[in-house]
């Protein structure tokens, strides 16, 4: 019989583990040298300054958890469902290593307070016997392992209660050294720090904030508990290290505070309950980080987003995520077993700064799209997330540029990992809306620059009316090669009678639709009533030229053989009308596009003065097919320049110059041709398809017959006012 899970309140899942994580072992045997190093300003310049980062970063969790159903991973779950499971899972597997090497170090700072008590014991077996201690409370029960903190945050209270009766049985010292020298550590000589060498030093302090945000998913509420719990013990243990500055400026001398890491320890009201509080502090981080990194691999694998996740995410009878811890205890041995971490604590000091930039970046990023899903009861101001991204982001430079660089690659590396696994979200995320705003954004200062579209920015967006399958399975490879790698199609299914085909359309649409996105094309359909085709296609274009994204292009395909053609000789007016350009695609019985390589593209009706006006009349959009086509058939265009025009001297300067200013590829052809254009393509049948404008006058009899007689596929292009080749 599986048990119920058991689920924890604000205190004893959120406000107490984070507490102990930032009463650390910084505070006993670091804080004292951080005031002797950098003066009582200096001190509270440091610890305000890495709190400000926490705070702002422990008010961005509270508000986005007010706003959503955060799940088990607690930053993870945040991140995913607002940027995605792949930005999600990037951030997130690298702070969970981070969470589960950081046991290492804390184990490390407990066996470092015992040896002051026993000296010989080996420190190997010494790891190796806390890290036990700490698996046999974490694995009875998560709640053993809360009502174990209980007790050490008592020893914790009395241990400051102490620090603080230093006060009352030492001389103290009112000379305070308000602005430091900066002389540097036992471990450099006392050869001198700086600031931020002594910012560095001290920042891990204050990085527990999301000790109960881990918890999320063993929470029984989460969105009231985490802003409760988080916020409270920021703000208690702010006020416990700025007081401590204090105490510790007065209690004793700069030169002492830099040369004795034990002062907090030496000079209290009563030294044993001070080391115990040392000892319970790293012993508290040590647990709370071993039980909190485990949810985060629980929740990766509830995700699907690690190799055997199935495994990873599951629970045991009492809920707990027994097979996750196994997994974090072999990698706090392998920790463990590195014996010395100073190389390898900064990146995890990174990884850390990584995921509260991040946990901004999201609120920041949802507070900007104004979307009416983001309604937090917990409202902050836009400045605090950006200030606490900007400020993680920078100090992770300012501590390291090398190692901040590398951190960050690494998170690079795993996000292109997650991208190639193509994991899919049931929830979804914010991403679609982030991209819409940014979107809109762009059409507002496009606008703003110009009403009207630039012909430079034209690419080939196309609107295609169907009625039946064949019409798109025929010239789907033509789309293809003519929208790839930029272009765009959306597909007007117009509504027929019969309830079989109609199915049968809709289902052959969605599967055009998707094989064109594994092409990464943008592609979409929908299906509108058809009370009559021009009708349709003619309202359905007037109703785009109000939007900024927009089709430009009547894409059709018409069966040779069909017997009734007038209404694509109206469509071709209603395209004129509404600014539309228009293809005609009409292939040759079973030929289709042959081996497609050859094209020939016939230019008809080039003005005198094309080169001084830099305007070919009709023959700019059915060149840009040629060249969309030529690249993506890696083929050759010969081009049929067909010169009736007595006025029109070309010259083999013009020619050539008409080639520089298409940019046409260079095993390109240029031939003048004079008599008709039908007479002209029949004679050059060596292809396998002509390109054409449609003249003016010529009507789809016209360019079925020019199809037929010359037995070859062909594409009739008009322009619109948009598209201008030589520019």
């Amino acid at each position: 019989m599986i048990m119920k899970k058991k689920t924890f309140g604000t205190l004893a899942g959120v406000f107490t583990p984070t507490t102990l994580t930032i009463l650390g072992v910084i505070m006993y045997i670091r804080q004292p040298w951080v005031v002797g190093n950098a003066g009582v300003i200096g001190a509270l310049a440091i610890v305000l300054l890495s709190v400000a980062i926490t705070f702002t970063t422990a008010l961005s969790l509270s508000s986005i958890t007010t706003n959503v159903r955060i799940g088990s991973g607690g930053a993870f779950s945040l991140i995913s469902q607002s940027l995605g499971l792949e930005i999600g899972g990037a951030i997130g597997i690298p702070f969970y290593f981070a969470q589960a090497i950081a046991v290492a170090m804390y184990i490390f700072g407990f066996r470092e307070g015992i040896q002051t008590l026993t000296p010989d014991i080996n420190p190997f077996i010494l790891d190796i016997s806390i890290f036990a201690l700490v698996m046999i409370i974490a694995f009875i029960s998560t709640s053993f392992a809360f009502k174990i903190q209980y007790v050490i945050l008592g020893i914790i209270i009395l241990s400051l209660v102490s620090i603080y009766g230093a006060l009352f049985v030492n001389d103290l010292n009112f000379d305070i050294a308000w602005f430091g020298t900066y002389p540097g550590s036992v471990e450099n000589n006392f050869s001198g720090s700086s600031f931020w060498i002594v910012f560095a030093v001290f920042f891990p302090a204050v990085t527990g904030v999301m000790a109960g945000a881990n918890m999320s998913g063993d929470l029984t509420n989460p969105r009231k508990s985490i802003p409760l719990g988080t916020i409270s013990s920021v703000i208690i243990t702010t006020i416990i290290y700025v007081s401590l500055i204090f105490v510790a400026a007065v209690i004793a001398t700069p030169e002492e505070l830099s040369k004795n890491y034990s002062v907090f320890i030496d000079k209290s009201l009563f030294k044993p309950i001070v080391l115990a509080g040392l000892l319970g502090a790293t012993l508290s981080s040590a647990l709370g980080s071993f039980v909190g990194a485990p949810r985060i691999l629980l929740a990766l694998g509830e995700k699907r987003i690690l190799p055997k996740s199935q495994l990873l995410a599951k629970l045991s009878n009492r809920g707990e995520p027994v097979n996750a811890m196994l997994i974090t205890a072999i990698i706090v041995l392998v920790g463990i077993s590195l014996r010395n971490l100073n190389t390898i604590a900064p990146i995890l000091t990174m990884f850390f700064m990584i995921t509260y930039a991040m946990v901004n970046i999201v609120v920041l990023v949802e507070q900007t799209l104004g979307l009416p899903s983001y309604r937090p009861t917990l409202k902050i101001p836009r400045i605090i997330p950006a200030f606490g991204a900007l400020a993680s982001i920078s100090i992770m430079f300012v501590i390291s540029v090398l190692v901040a660089l590398f951190s960050l690659v690494f998170i690079v590396l795993f996000y292109l990992y997650l991208v190639r696994m193509n994991i899919k979200s049931a929830a979804g995320d914010s991403r679609s809306g982030l991209f819409t705003a940014l979107a809109e954004w762009a059409t507002k200062k496009t606008n703003n620059l110009r009403q009207e579209k630039e012909v430079r920015s034209w690419r080939p967006d196309l609107l295609m009316p169907v009625i039946m399958p064949k019409e798109l399975r025929s010239s789907f490879k033509l789309i293809h090669s003519i929208i790839f790698p930029k272009g765009s199609i959306k597909i007007l299914a117009l509504r027929n009678e019969n309830e079989k085909e109609q199915k049968n359309l809709e289902s052959f649409l969605k599967n055009s639709i998707e094989k064109f996105k594994e092409s990464d094309l943008s592609a979409s359909y929908t299906m509108i009533d058809n009370a009559d085709f021009n009708t349709t296609v003619n309202v359905s274009m007037q109703s785009l030229n109000a939007a900024f994204f927009k089709p430009n292009i009547i894409f059709t395909s018409i069966d040779s053989e069909t017997d009734n053609l007038s209404y694509y000789d109206k469509l071709t007016m209603d395209a004129k009308k509404n600014n539309f350009g228009l293809i005609i695609y009409i292939p040759f019985s079973s030929a289709g596009l042959a081996i497609e390589k050859n094209i020939n593209l016939w230019m008809t009706n080039i003005p005198v003065d094309w080169k001084e006006k830099f305007n070919i009349m009709n023959n700019d959009l059915s060149t840009l097919v040629s060249l969309l086509i030529c690249r993506n058939w890696k083929g050759i265009i010969d081009v049929h320049i067909l010169n009736n025009n007595e006025k029109l001297n070309f010259s083999e300067v013009d020619l050539e110059d008409l080639h520089t200013m298409i940019r046409l590829p260079k095993n390109s052809t240029m031939t003048l041709k004079q008599g008709t254009l039908i007479e002209n393509v029949n004679l050059e049948r060596n292809t396998d398809v002509n390109i054409l404008n449609i003249e003016q006058g010529m009507g789809v009899d016209d360019m079925v017959k020019i199809v037929n007689q010359s037995r070859v596929s062909a594409i009739f292009c008009a322009d619109s006012e948009f598209e201008n080749v030589l520019v």
